[in-house]
């Protein structure tokens, strides 16, 4: 699969999410404010993914600057630098990774001293390291929560947790697939999640992109599967993971939760150390994005409710930690309690 994020030629390239499965566009962004748009509009969307386009987005910022000659000032080129990031952190505000990768960024500045040319190179250089990175985490991720999943278990998922929503192989599906490649035989059942259907959308096409069995079902149907005995775990991302452990993900993943906690089932989160935000104490700390009342009355143009509709559309909610069976990262899986667990974890990266 073309990865969803790259830098070619000066320009940061764009898989457009929001055509898949029936169109593959790339979209090339030559200014920073084209990024920040992207990320808004969901062109690229779950939370590693948008760190790395948060990055590569101040990165292009600052290569536009070349031909200004006001940035010979250290003073010019700071509040440059700050009105860039102001751009695109003002995009999502529920995905902490795009903070996360601003701050990486911020410290790459301080560390250049006003030296335009220098900052310029290491900025970008620090963009493609956490490209690079983001995968290899997402191995680590993948190989750490297999060992969760025996061979012929079904895995009940929601939204895309996959290649889609990181750098490429993906947290929750990258479990799948590590799975899958120690040889075991491993089906996935897939959520449509609306209203935006990464589910349908995404999730299903990556895995049958990799032979992965995979059955797609409405959100309303979870339910029924796992009172059936269909699914033997859940596991998800997260955008935003706090400091006890309650995490933020795509709206349902709650609901998800207290349903497989009835019915006996484990429910796993898989997210990079980069997405626990220990600033957040709790899951009342994290801020929830709301969207567009149209992608609620509206599919693809097509209107699903009548006009004047009073819509509310979070596009997260929280899950209490006590719902949360386990949260696979990089370093370890973290069983309960994850406020200790957090709290001990040495390879935690903060802003």
């Amino acid at each position: 699969m073309h990865p969803v994020i790259e830098w070619k030629d000066g320009a940061v390239v764009m898989l457009d999410q929001r055509l898949l499965p029936a169109v593959e566009k790339f979209i090339v962004h030559r200014s920073h404010l084209e990024v920040a748009k992207s990320i808004k509009d969901m062109v690229i969307r779950g939370a590693p993914a948008i760190g790395v386009a948060a990055a590569m987005g101040i990165a292009l910022g600052i290569a536009e600057l070349q031909a200004d000659p006001g940035i010979k000032d250290p003073a010019v080129l700071a509040a440059k630098f700050k009105d860039i990031v102001a751009v695109i952190t003002a995009t999502r505000p529920t995905a902490v990774n795009l903070f996360w990768a601003a701050a990486q960024m911020e410290k790459v500045f301080q560390r250049c001293k006003g030296d335009y040319s220098l900052l310029r190179a290491e900025l970008l250089n620090a963009a493609l390291k956490m490209d690079q990175d983001d995968f290899a985490v997402n191995r680590r991720i993948g190989r750490n929560g297999q060992v969760l999943l025996k061979s012929g278990d079904t895995v009940l998922t929601h939204c895309n947790a996959g290649a889609l929503a990181t750098a490429g192989y993906g947290t929750a599906l990258g479990v799948v697939r590590a799975a899958v490649e120690s040889g075991k035989k491993i089906a996935v059942i897939a959520g449509e999640t609306r209203p935006y259907l990464q589910g349908a959308r995404l999730t299903v096409w990556e895995l049958q992109q990799d032979n992965i069995p995979v059955t797609l079902i409405t959100d309303n149907m979870a339910g029924l599967v796992l009172k059936k005995g269909m699914a033997q775990a859940v596991i998800v991302g997260a955008d935003r993971i706090a400091a006890n452990g309650d995490t933020a993900n795509k709206i349902g993943t709650y609901g998800l939760a207290i349903l497989a906690k009835y019915h006996g089932i484990p429910f796993y989160v898989a997210a990079p150390l980069s997405t626990i935000d220990i600033h957040a104490l709790n899951g009342e700390s994290i801020p929830i994005e709301e969207r567009a009342p149209d992608e609620v009355t509206h599919f693809r143009g097509q209107m699903t409710a009548r006009p004047g509709t009073k819509v509310y559309n979070p596009a997260f909610d929280v899950t209490p930690a006590s719902l949360i069976t386990a949260i696979i990262t990089e370093e370890k899986v973290l069983s309960p309690d994850f406020s200790r667990a957090i709290s001990a974890l040495k390879g935690l990266r903060q802003k």
